[in-house]
């Protein structure tokens, strides 16, 4: 393996996504360290696409660290709400109220926008944005997008996963996304094949080599 790409820093906080990094990117040799581990600062996400946000974040990461730097944007795209809450996923709900999640808040939000939508016309997608930089003035970023599509459902179901994964339903697999197990989540996820798209793109160019 390419001894450039050994040590790699995830442009994330969310406990959530490192874990799923970590579980997906250890069989390949990678080491794989959060970018707390180099105080980087928050990155004000001002881009308008999911991939402006990944770009700044790698970035910002990747000048931090001088490491190569690995980062995600993504979130909940539904066709009844013309796409939202896209972008500001994460952000949603504002601020969350004492005591509650932000997780809980933004799918209550959801829920609310969603209860004049009957089922069968509360379709969605996941989307999620990779990219890696092999430096922090990398001017030719590797960028993978894929998407997961699936239903709103009324209410969670679930004690799995993060974010949004109670209220989105997986038609194929008769179950909400925090019903399934963290192997077959990433086997399906947008996530997961967007992470295996990357590696492959990787893997056929000059940045990464066996």
């Amino acid at each position: 393996m390419n001894s450039s790409i050994e040590n790699l820093v995830v442009a994330s906080g969310n406990p959530g996504k490192l874990a799923e990094f970590q579980q997906l990117l250890g069989p390949l040799g990678l080491q794989v360290q959060p970018q707390s581990d180099f105080d980087v600062n928050e990155v004000e996400e001002t881009g308008l696409t999911f991939v402006e946000n990944a770009i700044l974040k790698a970035r910002a990461a990747a000048r931090a660290s001088g490491l190569p730097a690995l980062a995600d944007d993504s979130g909940l795209a539904v066709d009844a709400l013309a796409g939202a809450p896209g972008i500001y996923s994460a952000r949603y709900a504002g601020d969350a109220k004492s005591g509650e999640s932000r997780d809980s808040a933004n799918n209550a939000k959801l829920l609310e926008a969603l209860k004049e939508i009957p089922e069968g016309e509360r379709t969605a997608r996941y989307w999620c944005v990779l990219v890696y930089l092999r430096h922090a003035d990398d001017p030719v970023p590797v960028i993978v997008q894929c998407d997961w599509r699936g239903d709103i459902l009324a209410y969670p179901r679930g004690e799995g996963g993060f974010g949004y994964d109670p209220l989105f339903w997986v038609p194929e697999c008769g179950m909400s996304v925090a019903e399934l197990s963290a192997e077959e989540k990433n086997r399906l996820s947008h996530r997961g094949r967007a992470l295996q798209a990357l590696i492959a793109q990787l893997k056929a160019s000059e940045k990464y080599r066996e």
